[in-house]
């Protein structure tokens, strides 16, 4: 079933099948993936040729998330603090100093290898989304937000069945938490202006595979929208 016509797949194209965008607020949890001071916010740069072409490589992403990804995150979150419903973060962080906890994918080389050992400031959840007391936050040292993690029996003990799911990188952690909570049998919405890829085009490849299979793409306003009325 489709809720709109964005991001459909070779899948969907000839799929006539239209709901409507349907949200109970009271079995609803928001969920806020990774959205921490090493993935998001903007590194200083040498004043070198490599290291500014890398700079203007990145400039995009960084440029989505200030104006466009973290906005949308504080207003869903605020949204969901308001109303007196469930937030969940995820964020990677390593439980020892030598990393050797890490899933494989955290041990490769290249942008996906990553240490966070206990205690690393880069670590943290960006201080405009930082959890309060009673918000509970999913450590992982893989890229699914419930592969090694007590998430899904969290979600279940608390009678969720519906998460909405927002941060970085849509093509990696945010698509590997969206994939395990649908085979968990979750209902997900994926916000497409709260969450980011490293380039545009990534964004759209991912957003057009995941949507409809594994999740719902839909915005910010279409998701407050569609809780409003219930």
């Amino acid at each position: 079933m489709k809720v709109n016509d964005r991001y459909f797949s070779f899948y969907y194209e000839n799929d006539n099948d239209y709901g409507p965008i349907d949200i109970d607020p009271a079995k609803t949890a928001l969920l806020i993936v990774d959205m921490q001071h090493v993935f998001v916010t903007r590194p200083v740069y040498a004043d070198t040729p490599e290291a500014q072409a890398e700079k203007a490589r990145w400039e995009q992403f960084y440029r989505a998330i200030d104006e466009t990804v973290l906005p949308n995150n504080i207003r869903l979150l605020e949204y969901f603090r308001k109303r007196g419903l469930d937030v969940f973060f995820a964020k990677i962080q390593g439980r020892r100093k030598d990393g050797r906890d890490r899933s494989l994918d955290q041990k490769a080389t290249g942008y996906n290898e990553l240490l966070l050992p206990p205690g690393d400031p880069s670590a943290g959840i960006l201080p405009q989304l930082s959890p309060k007391e009673d918000e509970i936050v999913v450590v992982k040292t893989t890229d699914s937000a419930l592969t090694g993690t007590n998430l899904r029996l969290t979600l279940y003990n608390m009678g969720i069945d519906t998460v909405v799911v927002t941060g970085v990188l849509t093509d990696q952690c945010v698509s590997g938490t969206v994939r395990s909570l649908a085979d968990e049998s979750f209902k997900v919405w994926l916000i497409e202006d709260a969450c980011s890829a490293a380039t545009e085009e990534i964004q759209k490849n991912e957003l057009t595979i995941l949507n409809n299979i594994y999740c719902h793409v839909i915005t910010t306003d279409e998701c407050i929208e569609a809780m409003d009325k219930r």
